[in-house]
């Protein structure tokens, strides 16, 4: 007999708000890989943008988005990559293939973060709760990412859409607590 390997998360089971201003979903087993290099080594940012379909982003704290990846600027040599489920994998081996021999780091750290989609008309009211990050629409806007503070917990923060559509990326061991803080800030927005 075979062992069956089922997937779980933190956020497996729990609440979701009930009224229709906030809505709040987990995007599971998202894949999440560190991408550390030299931009401004041409070669490498052709390399990785020839893997990705999609080039790096070179502005601070802004992101890109490809058919298949998306690539979040870190730091000023840092980029973290969402894959498709399972995807980590085979991103790892193809930036390691095609970077081999120049200055980088590919790691995966999908088994590190959750990823928390809020959204609806309060979306904003509710991140406003609990972080000192300015998310006005004046000052954070689509395509644009942050690290921050949420109550006790570090996350990466991205405004998706206009709608507005936000993701929040946090460690697994807080994303339970996080997820209760966001349902019990939703709650006065019906």
């Amino acid at each position: 007999m075979a062992n069956s390997i089922t997937k779980t998360s933190p956020l497996d089971g729990l609440a979701k708000p009930a009224g229709s201003n906030v809505r709040m979903e987990e995007r599971p087993f998202v894949g999440k890989v560190t991408l550390r290099g030299n931009p401004e080594d041409k070669k490498f940012l052709k390399a990785v943008e020839d893997v990705l379909g999609v080039a790096l982003p070179l502005k601070p704290c802004s992101f890109n988005s490809g058919a298949t990846y998306t690539a979040y600027w870190v730091g000023p040599d840092e980029w973290q990559i969402y894959t498709p489920e399972d995807g980590q994998n085979a991103l790892v081996t193809a930036l390691r293939a095609a970077l081999e021999g120049m200055h980088s780091q590919v790691v995966d750290v999908s088994d590190y973060y959750v990823v928390i989609r809020i959204s609806g008309p309060a979306a904003r009211e509710v991140l406003m709760k609990g972080s000192p990050l300015d998310v006005h629409p004046r000052a954070f806007q689509a395509g644009q990412v942050r690290g921050t503070r949420f109550a006790n917990a570090t996350i990466q923060l991205s405004q998706v859409d206009d709608a507005p559509t936000f993701d929040v990326q946090i460690r697994w061991s807080f994303a339970e607590y996080l997820w209760n803080y966001f349902l019990e800030a939703a709650k006065e927005f019906g």
